[in-house]
């Protein structure tokens, strides 16, 4: 009883090996670049009767449109997954992805890549994945501050999804000294697409941010720099605006000082005048002086004639007697 138990494990692991040795799993498309009004022929071979899921995958790596079929006896399956529509926020111009997944071999998948494209000319298209990163930092900051940068990855025009630690795993950020810091783990989600990272500098100097994003096999770089100072610009802006005081009150100590110096030079002019004003009455008293000297000079030039006149007789009249 044993023996037949353990040989129908035997048989039962033979047969999914077997199976799985002989996993068959083909993905076509009936073209590589669409244009509006193109049908989306997905043609190709997978186990018979299996069940297989068909996702369609924008630009951004959302899921634009998602079936279920069914293969037929000999495996093979040919379905019109999508009629394009005319572009539009849903279904933009870019490159998508077309994937089937078998739900009876361990989950196998296919992928292709095709182009919606406004040309209608198809060969001369080319199909590719295009993705743009932006990076946004502070110009400045301050030492031991932290500061906040932000990242935005596109695929075609429109933001992709994904982890941040697999989409940014080679993200640093170059310091001053020379020396390169992983960033990797530090990303957070902000929306899709829209990353950001808290970073505290150690250094002053210029710091330079490398965002590497991976995504779909295509990889994109983008980077930003920031001069990181002894203070930020709040602590120069309270240095400017108590510089600002202080030159305010410097300014009212001048204005009185203005008020001062008017006043003084009032008191000179009043000064200066009184002093014109003494100088004239000094002038006219010296005239007068003169005048009265004038005039006691004629009165007194005839009493000393006089006097020399009778002193002259009176040494006459000696003479005589003698």
């Amino acid at each position: 009883m044993k023996f037949q138990i353990l040989f129908s494990f035997l048989i039962v692991f033979l047969i999914v090996n077997v199976s799985d040795s002989f996993s068959e799993l083909d993905l076509f498309t009936n073209s590589k670049v669409y244009s509006p009004e193109h049908n989306l022929q997905v043609y190709g071979k997978g186990l018979p009767n299996e069940n297989l899921i068909i996702r369609l995958f924008a630009p951004d790596e959302t899921i634009s449109k998602f079936d279920q079929i069914t293969t037929d006896s000999d495996g093979s399956f040919d379905y019109d997954l999508l009629k394009w529509p005319n572009p539009s926020t849903n279904f933009p111009y870019g490159t998508y992805t077309v994937e089937v997944i078998s739900t009876e071999q361990n989950g196998i998948s296919k992928k292709i890549d095709v182009k919606f494209s406004a040309t209608t000319d198809l060969v001369d298209v080319p199909i590719e994945r295009t993705v743009n990163t932006l990076v946004f930092a502070p110009e400045t900051a301050a030492i031991n501050q932290p500061i906040r940068v932000f990242v935005q990855i596109t695929s075609d025009g429109l933001l992709v999804g994904d982890d941040p630690s697999k989409l940014l795993g080679t993200t640093h950020v170059h310091l001053p000294s020379g020396i390169s810091v992983p960033l990797s783990s530090s990303f957070k989600t902000l929306h899709q697409g829209l990353y950001y990272v808290d970073y505290t500098p150690r250094e002053e100097g210029t710091h330079v941010f490398h965002v590497v994003a991976f995504s779909q096999g295509t990889t994109s770089h983008g980077s930003a720099a920031t001069n990181v100072l002894s203070q930020d610009l709040g602590g120069i802006s309270q240095q400017i605006i108590k510089l600002n005081s202080i030159l305010d009150e410097t300014s009212s100590e001048l204005d009185t000082l203005k008020l001062e110096i008017e006043g003084f030079g009032t008191t000179l002019e009043q000064a200066s005048s009184n002093i014109d004003q003494s100088t004239d009455t000094i002038s006219t008293s010296v005239e007068f002086i003169s005048e009265a000297s004038n005039q006691l000079n004629s009165l007194l030039f005839p009493i000393i004639a006089s006097i020399g006149i009778i002193v002259a007789l009176q040494i006459a009249i000696l003479a005589r007697r003698r």
